[in-house]
């Protein structure tokens, strides 16, 4: 780097710094920094949103302050017509801030249907590409407590159980990568107060008020239910009591693979009969587990078809069917389970 930009640079750090001398600010920047609390490098995913071009703000101040070196990255998903010039316009908006944005765009045939959850998988898929390239384990996202409590009425509506109303938690991996959500306990007004307040506009995207997505529908449900009284603080007390429910679950669930599976190179494994006297939702989980490993799947297959398999166990003597790309058989009382 030049003497020129870094002196920029440094001009530009102390600018960014200065803002923390604003109270609103700086107490959501300390929330944000005792949830992140990471050492090492990172790459942070941009929209251009106040969601992410407040976490933008927030995971500069940390690499400052932590001595961390990150990089931004937004996708133009090339699904609107504007989308390539949004991108471009939040790059330029960022370099006035020493912010290098890198875009990155998905090329090829866009679907028909379930077009935001296929383009959020594409995202995922095209970050965690530059983070492995780059030797980056973390990646930050911008979901918020909004987003959690949008999440928890989407999952009830799909009959999910009580591991999917608490899906969208601090971290998850995904490809080996650490997706972090620094923001899931801040709402979404600190966020929007935060991009005004630093970068003085954001971009406004014309799919979060179309109400033909289920997320926007749930979105305005929310708001009409908030007018009614709901308390987010109480409703967020809730979250976390099912959430320490599931760890439970969750500690359970290992214990019964641990004592009561046998897996030979990850290509077969055989259940003993005590697998499957633990309680229904552990037996549930380890047997969703064991075809993810088995089957070499990212995904545990869909929970009816689990149903029926845990039915035969309980009803046939013998049975041989395959799901998840496993071969699943009972020979008297014990479970076996090979790669098809």
């Amino acid at each position: 780097m030049s003497q020129k930009n870094s002196n920029a640079s440094k001009k530009t750090h102390k600018f960014l710094l200065n803002k923390l001398k604003d109270r609103r600010t700086l107490k959501i920047y300390k929330e944000f920094e005792g949830k992140l609390a990471i050492n090492k490098n990172f790459i942070v995913a941009v929209s251009g949103g106040p969601d992410s071009l407040a976490l933008t703000f927030l995971s500069k101040i940390y690499s400052i302050k932590k001595s961390l070196k990150v990089k931004y990255f937004t996708v133009d998903h090339k699904l609107r017509k504007n989308s390539t010039l949004e991108a471009k316009y939040v790059q330029k908006k960022l370099k006035n801030f020493s912010i290098k944005l890198n875009i990155l765009t998905w090329r090829g045939p866009k679907p028909k249907k379930n077009i935001q959850s296929i383009a959020r998988e594409k995202r995922y898929e095209l970050l965690c590409d530059k983070a492995k390239k780059n030797r980056i384990e973390n990646i930050l996202v911008g979901h918020h407590l909004d987003d959690l409590f949008e999440n928890f009425f989407i999952r009830i509506l799909r009959g999910s159980g009580l591991q999917g109303l608490v899906s969208l938690g601090s971290e998850v991996q995904k490809n080996n990568i650490n997706l972090i959500r620094p923001l899931i306990n801040i709402e979404k007004d600190d966020l929007v107060y935060i991009s005004k307040f630093v970068f003085k506009s954001y971009i406004e995207d014309p799919s979060n008020e179309d109400d033909k997505f289920k997320r926007v529908k749930v979105r305005n449900l929310l708001k009409e239910l908030s007018l009614e009284g709901l308390d987010k603080n109480k409703f967020f007390l809730t979250i976390k009591n099912l959430k320490f429910a599931n760890e439970n679950i969750k500690f359970y669930t290992k214990k019964n693979l641990e004592k009561n599976v046998t897996i030979f190179q990850k290509k077969n494994a055989i259940l003993k009969e005590n697998f499957f006297s633990q309680s229904e939702e552990v037996i549930f989980r380890s047997f969703g587990e064991i075809i993810k490993i088995i089957g070499k799947k990212y995904y545990t297959v869909r929970g009816k078809k689990i149903d029926k398999i845990i039915d035969l166990v309980k009803s046939k003597s013998s049975f041989k069917v395959t799901l998840g790309g496993c071969l699943i058989k009972k020979v008297n009382r014990t479970v076996i389970l090979s790669k098809e």
